[in-house]
């Protein structure tokens, strides 16, 4: 076995979440005895798992593709009935781009959907306009991140610098290529926040001690800690990178999930480059930026899209990203079709326009108050502090843990968050993921919840999670 699978760790889906599948198991079977009748998956951003509604032209268009004898005239009539018209020409005009959805693509994607996605940024961008023969489409963001990762990743100097805390893809694809993490570290205090001085001497102690660090990892909106950069913040990034000659990675998967749009709006770092004062950085500094079809209100994650756009890369490093693109042959249609649908969604004066914008304002509206309810509950809590979320889906509480819970812990060869998540997850149900699965500064500890239960059952969860929590610091009081 390649000794470098042996490195790799996986917090979202660790042991964590394996405990928590046996525990539904138990529930379906009717084996063992709990308190609770579910388990809650919080571990993962899987917004369909905990049954959020999927966008119904989005799911339209996709039945349409896989089943094209809805669209032979023949059938239009009945067809009609059931499908708005804009459904049935977004169904057409797709399936003539793509043929059938059950033969491989072209490796960099379907043209005619790399187009849209080249229009979505442009429109997104305030008239910056990307280049299509530059985007790629993907089976989610991560396989994009993880292409790009092994192409930067020459021996076991090469460094990336990554957020603590930070996805813990990162850290598992650099242990699984040899490469070196090089961290920094984001400001709990000041709402996550990036520190450009740390970056520079991070960067530099790297260095000397002889690392060849070439990329800057950026997770923005946050994950797992929720924070959305300002503009300001976004242009220093840039010239960091320009400075020191870095490769920059920019994970906005989470670019519409904004919670505070008036004053912390989502800025794409495409935008921020071009926007740049100084030509030499706007046309000098390597861009790679990520997007996902299993965030915002969409939430398709099993579909398994995305895609990535690389900014000022040299052509021939272009046809390497082409070259390994093609290695897989092409990332699954059923993905590509919905990228194309989230980057081209229906329009005023479409058919499903009204539809459309109701199930993503009903969504998104429940989600700010599902957001800002469970940091009220955290904030309460004894030993507790919380962020707000500006961005993503996710909370990452601060819990103060006595002495006694770090024993406890250390007799079952956990960090003191992990065996506090563990305890909570046989209480109550709720699957979390312990802070040290994402790295934290040392001697402090958190976990990191989504906040997508349903609604009508938040309440329920919040005052199990206040429940668990008072007994649990009872039990462990010094």
């Amino acid at each position: 076995m390649n000794p470098l699978i042996k490195q790799v760790e996986y917090a979202v889906r660790g042991k964590l979440a394996i405990r928590a599948e046996e525990i539904r198991t138990d529930l379906e079977t009717g084996k063992g005895s709990y308190g609770f009748n579910k388990v809650v998956s919080c571990n993962i951003g899987n917004p369909q798992q905990l049954n959020q509604t999927p966008i119904t032209f989005f799911r339209q268009v996709a039945s349409l593709c896989d089943n094209p004898d809805l669209l032979k005239k023949e059938n239009r009539e009945i067809v009609s009935q059931l499908y708005p018209s804009d459904a049935l020409e977004r169904a057409q005009t797709l399936l003539h781009s793509i043929g059938s959805v059950g033969a491989y693509s072209h490796s960099q994607g379907v043209p005619h959907i790399r187009n849209t996605v080249a229009k979505f940024i442009e429109e997104r961008d305030g008239g910056h306009a990307a280049d299509p023969t530059h985007i790629f489409l993907t089976q989610g963001a991560s396989s994009g991140v993880q292409t790009l990762l092994s192409m930067l990743t020459e021996d076991e100097k090469s460094g990336i610098m990554i957020p603590i805390p930070q996805y813990p893809l990162y850290s598992a694809s650099l242990a699984l290529y040899g490469a070196k993490p090089v961290h920094y570290f984001l400001d709990e205090s000041t709402g996550w926040s990036l520190d450009i001085d740390q970056l520079t001497k991070n960067l530099k102690n790297a260095r000397e001690e002889g690392t060849d660090v070439r990329a800057l990892v950026i997770i923005n909106p946050g994950n797992p800690t929720g924070q959305c950069l300002e503009a300001n913040n976004l242009r220093d990034i840039i010239s960091f990178c320009h400075e020191h000659r870095l490769v920059l990675l920019a994970d906005e998967v989470y670019q519409t999930n904004i919670y505070e749009p008036e004053t912390r709006p989502f800025i794409s770092f495409k935008k921020a480059l071009m926007d740049h004062p100084v030509a030499e950085v706007r046309e000098g500094v390597e861009l790679v930026s990520f997007h996902s079809i299993s965030k915002g209100m969409i939430g398709e994650c099993g579909r398994r899209g995305g895609y990535f756009e690389c900014v000022n890369l040299d052509s021939e490093i272009l046809e390497q990203i082409y070259k390994m693109a093609s290695v897989s042959l092409c990332p699954n249609l059923h993905g590509q079709i919905l990228v194309d649908l989230m980057c081209n969604p229906p329009r005023v004066g479409d058919a499903s326009y009204e539809s459309y914008t109701g199930e993503i304002k009903t969504i998104y509206e429940s989600l700010v108050r599902r957001s800002k309810k469970l940091e009220g509950v955290f904030n309460k809590m004894e030993g507790v502090s919380c962020q707000s979320a500006q961005g993503s889906m996710y909370l990452f509480p601060q819990v103060t843990l006595s002495d006694k819970v770090a024993e406890a812990a250390k007799k079952e060869n956990m960090a003191p968050d992990a065996y506090y998540s563990h305890a909570m997850l046989e209480a109550t149900g709720v699957c979390v993921v312990p802070g040290s699965g994402f790295g934290q500064k040392d001697n402090t500890w958190h976990f990191r919840s989504t906040f997508l239960p349903e609604e009508h059952l938040f309440d329920k969860f919040c005052s199990d999670i206040e429940k668990f929590h008072a007994d649990f610091m009872d039990k462990y009081r010094v």
